[in-house]
């Protein structure tokens, strides 16, 4: 027996020292990749440009087609993809042959805090591209165990069948000539919408949005049709909670309130809110503005859901995308746009904060400082004179002033 537990005692030890061995092996003191989770204008219409090109809803089963996807999007959607859900960085790169993808995770084991820097390199073979390369750490990764990973790994986190779809919607990626592109080539399956679907909107959800959106209904139901809603009037029984999942229950009435002020129905991407009661038409204002309340609940949504920076970016995005336009480029709107979307970042970050916003009438001021003196209607020629780019002076000093006047509301004001 006492032999037996030595022995026993032995074996842990090899297994423990392994285990540490691998673990050191397999992260670094220092991260791979370090940059900012920045998110650019020309990202945001790079994805709106591909999506109207490869509109999911416009495609055939068995359809094949070939897209063109800009290297510098998979480079800023794979950073924000490992910020949003590991707290980490990567990026993206490509040679005439090559492409690389890194990703550094942040990795903390009792008080020491390590890495984990992952290198994938993907080579030109047979017409596409392969794994060649796969290194964790110092540890080299065979490419021809990665797929047998992904399969088992895919199957113990059930999305085995999305695992399948994707495999088999995917021909070939090829980088296309001066390496600023990738050519992806995909068969259509229609599973892969409603999986889609179901991925961005689970359906554990449902219930939280179509509760949200009765409750719009029931709100906007007895109010006057010809008296304006001052946005306070509504947000604050919209962001009420009942049960331990605040959070959701807020992330669904902000994205109903979104699509409603926005004019888009939720049944375009929920089918069966199609069934759920129609908000009736109210005209809602912040600083009885109607254009600031649509700006403020759409980012504050995007924010809470996609993260700040696509808010922000999605933003800025929309008020260049005006200056080509009739209405021009707004840095009220602007103002709006970073209120709302720091909004959203505090409901998913500090709760607290906007418990006890809730706690009393909640009034326009709270959620947005005075838009008076913001240049508006800039139309594009005249943003170009007056500003020239957006790293120009100028254009930094209206953007500070519209943090500082953000800054002076005290849900704002940094702090836990």
């Amino acid at each position: 027996m006492r032999r037996f537990l030595l022995y026993l005692a032995v074996a842990i030890a090899v297994v423990a020292i392994s285990a540490a061995g691998i673990v050191f092996l397999a992260t670094d003191a220092d991260a791979l990749v370090r940059r900012p989770e920045t998110i650019s204008p020309t990202a945001i219409a790079d994805a709106k440009r591909l999506f109207r090109l490869n509109d999911p809803r416009q495609l055939r089963g068995g359809q094949t087609r070939k897209v063109s996807i800009p290297v510098a999007l998979v480079d800023t959607g794979s950073n924000h993809l490992a910020t949003r859900f590991g707290n980490g960085r990567a990026s993206f790169t490509v040679t005439d042959t090559t492409a690389a993808l890194r990703v550094s995770l942040p990795l903390k084991i009792s008080a020491v805090s390590r890495h984990v820097n992952l290198e994938a390199v993907l080579s030109a073979a047979n017409g596409s591209m392969a794994l060649s390369t796969l290194r964790v750490g110092r540890l080299t990764i065979p490419p021809h165990l990665v797929v047998p990973a992904l399969d088992v790994a895919a199957r113990l986190w059930g999305h085995e069948q999305d695992w399948r779809l994707v495999q088999g919607a995917i021909d070939r990626v090829v980088i296309a000539p001066r390496g600023r592109h990738l050519d992806l080539v995909y068969t259509w399956q229609p599973e892969l919408l409603s999986r889609f679907r179901t991925l961005a909107l689970p359906e554990a959800g449902r219930p939280h949005l179509e509760a949200a959106q009765r409750n719009l209904a029931a709100l906007l139901g007895f109010r006057a049709r010809d008296r304006e809603l001052a946005l306070g009037e509504i947000l604050q029984p919209m962001l009420r909670t009942d049960g331990d999942d605040a959070l959701e229950q807020r992330r669904a009435a902000l994205l109903v309130l979104a699509s409603y002020l926005a004019g888009r129905n939720l049944a375009t991407a929920i089918p069966e809110a199609a069934a759920w009661p129609r908000p009736p038409y109210r005209v809602i204002t912040l600083q009885q503005r109607e254009d600031s309340a649509q700006h403020f609940i759409v980012s504050a949504a995007l924010s809470a859901w996609a993260g700040e920076p696509v808010a922000d970016a999605i933003g800025l995005y929309k008020e260049l995308d005006d200056a080509r336009g009739s209405s021009g480029f707004s840095f009220a709107d602007l103002a709006a746009d970073r209120a709302g979307t720091r909004f959203g970042k505090l409901l998913a970050d500090h709760p607290q904060r906007i418990d006890s916003l809730l706690s009393a009438p909640l009034a326009d001021a709270d959620l947005l400082p005075p838009l008076s003196g913001l240049p508006e209607f800039i139309p594009e020629a005249e943003f170009r004179r007056r500003f020239g780019t957006m790293d120009s002076p100028a254009y930094r000093d209206l953007i500070d002033e519209v943090e500082r006047r953000i800054d002076t509301r005290p849900l704002y004001r940094p702090g836990p």
